[in-house]
């Protein structure tokens, strides 16, 4: 793969530099969920540099064809990703923020149930995928954007999160075949 990004290199110091910027905001979106807000760390040229590299470095040799971006924030990562390794970007969307035909699917959450869209064709079938996203709790929106990508016969080799809440249990229900690949872990 030809690429003309020169990353900078990953060192523990700016792992750390990222980890400590993440703002925690209580009981947003509801009572009882501590969020974790990335804002801090868009905000800052080095830090977003430090995360778009890490995540280059990890799939750089991996061929990928594609970098499928989670909506919304995970779309923040992936692009600057998709543009680093020369490679296209596709979304992945709520329900109804698409235009033309979608492929579909629903899934179950631990509080109802969502659905997720992507473009008909948006890859071509067999094509390598890495999807990314800001953040891996339960592993309900990776999951299902693995579905969206099989019905497109496209092959995910990695997913990728810049944080991932161990607590929730996240990485044990995804499906297996991609590696999984986490930036922070709390």
């Amino acid at each position: 793969m030809a690429t003309l990004y020169a990353p900078l290199p990953i060192s523990e110091i700016s792992i750390e530099r990222i980890k400590a910027a993440i703002r925690d905001v209580p009981d947003f979106p509801k009572p009882g969920i501590l969020f974790k807000d990335i804002t801090t760390v868009l905000r800052s040229p080095l830090l977003l540099r430090h995360v778009v590299d890490s995540i280059f470095h990890r799939i750089k040799d991996r061929e990928i064809q594609y970098i499928v971006g989670i909506e919304s924030r995970g779309f923040m990562l992936a692009s600057p990703v998709a543009c680093a390794l020369g490679v296209g970007f596709v979304p992945v969307r709520k329900a109804g923020k698409l235009p033309g035909p979608v492929e579909r699917h629903h899934y179950e959450l631990e509080y109802g149930a969502d659905v997720v869209e992507i473009h008909k064709g948006a890859v071509e079938a067999g094509a390598r995928v890495a999807v990314i996203d800001d953040l891996l709790a339960t592993g309900g929106t990776a999951s299902a954007s693995i579905a969206l990508l099989h019905k497109l016969d496209a092959h995910v080799t990695d997913l990728l999160f810049m944080i991932e809440l161990e607590e929730l249990g996240g990485r044990s229900r995804l499906p297996a075949g991609p590696e999984v690949h986490s930036l922070l872990r709390f």
